[in-house]
């Protein structure tokens, strides 16, 4: 279940709904299985005028929101994608045009234009490899040389990469976290595409080999962008949990149909006591899910104190009962559900890569603990 939405919000909701029935219907996701980026530059660039990058920016930048609460409204947005299972980097996108517009630089607001245009896109470089694969492990080195910045490391997975014009790339300087505007055209930067079993999402492995730039690359201060990264993990996972919902609500309400009409001996599988307690716990599952990400959204988008523990408690709870839900589906839908001619597998697929994105659920009740132990010492 939405929250009570107001009628620009219903409207704006709706309307991308509808974009995404008829741009990206499940033939057209397995008919961009194997294209280089699983979607094209026009579904993109509409999508980008219905207001898909823009709610997150300052009005002085070209921006704007919705209810007031641009966070809020672009959740509306990822859940309709979790919904559909559609293809671009939402997410990534994001992230960089508000990290952008949020450090207020003139000399961005011509990149910021092109990404509220859909001429360019960008994606944020956060993740790394295995061992330093935890969340909050950076360990890419930058360092400042005179007037220019060196990159060394490699990031992983990094979405769109071979689709972005720039990345956002967060490395550390010292004992702080530095965040660099990086062209993927740059001498040193190579881009290596990884496997993934989402359909229409690709994400890539990024090499930074001596990456020298500008000191103005950077995005904020040398090794003093911790609190603008915490806000940008905060904003990816608000929208990651919003798209998990999304898939779990179209997962749950196809197989609700599906054992309507599906009869054995005589009387439809719905009818049977067993399978009513298993829909029960999966409706319980799903609107806790609704209720936490609604929360969590609401907590990082006011700025509240309590954002950091609600968004990690609600991409902890969706990566765990979302995935039981989802294989829940799977099951009850029988033989029919683990085949590839049915579109169950591709909400499942969805989650699958969202509970692994900027943190697992192990990670984030780690970071719950550390979270409260901190709280704990700062009150003693």
């Amino acid at each position: 279940m939405m929250p009570q939405l107001s009628a620009d919000q219903q409207f704006f909701r709706e309307t991308t709904a509808r974009f995404l029935d008829e741009q990206v219907p499940a033939g057209e996701l397995r008919r961009r299985r194997d294209t280089p980026a699983g979607f094209d530059e026009k579904y993109w660039r509409r999508g980008v005028d219905l207001g898909w990058t823009s709610l997150l920016v300052g009005e002085d930048h070209g921006g704007g929101s919705i209810s007031g609460d641009g966070l809020v409204d672009l959740t509306l947005v990822a859940y309709e994608f979790g919904r559909h299972a559609a293809p671009g980097p939402l997410v990534s996108d994001n992230v960089v045009v508000a990290a952008l517009s949020a450090a207020g630089t003139d000399a961005r607001a011509g990149l910021i234009s092109d990404l509220l245009s859909g001429g360019s896109i960008a994606s944020w470089a956060f993740g790394e490899p295995p061992p330093h694969d935890r969340l909050g492990d950076v360990t890419l080195d930058v360092r400042a040389d005179g007037n220019d910045v060196v990159l060394n490391g490699v990031k992983r997975p990094v979405e769109s990469a071979r689709q972005a014009d720039d990345l956002l790339v967060t490395g550390r300087t010292g004992a702080g976290l530095t965040q660099v505007l990086v062209p993927t055209d740059a001498a040193g930067v190579s881009v290596e595409p990884m496997r993934t079993i989402d359909l229409t999402r690709r994400f890539d492995r990024v090499i930074f080999d001596h990456v020298r730039l500008p000191v103005g690359a950077v995005i904020g201060d040398v090794g003093g962008a911790g609190a603008e990264v915490e806000r940008q993990l905060q904003i990816a996972l608000v929208l990651v949990n919003a798209e998990s919902v999304g898939a779990m609500q179209t997962g749950f309400d196809m197989t609700l149909e599906w054992t309507f009409d599906r009869y054995s001996f005589g009387r439809p599988l719905a009818s049977y006591q067993e399978l009513k307690h298993r829909f029960a716990d999966m409706k319980s599952w799903l609107e806790a899910s609704h209720a936490i990400s609604d929360a969590a959204a609401a907590a990082v988008g006011s700025g509240s104190p309590d954002a950091p523990e609600l968004v990690s408690v609600a991409k902890a709870f969706i990566g765990a009962y979302g995935a039981e839900l989802l294989q829940d589906c799977v099951q009850l839908h029988g033989g029919i559900g683990v085949t590839f001619e049915h579109d169950l597998h591709l909400f499942l697929r969805r989650h699958t890569v969202n509970r692994a994105l900027y943190g697992t659920p192990a990670d984030h009740r780690q970071r719950i603990a550390d979270l409260v132990e901190q709280r704990e010492r700062i009150a003693t």
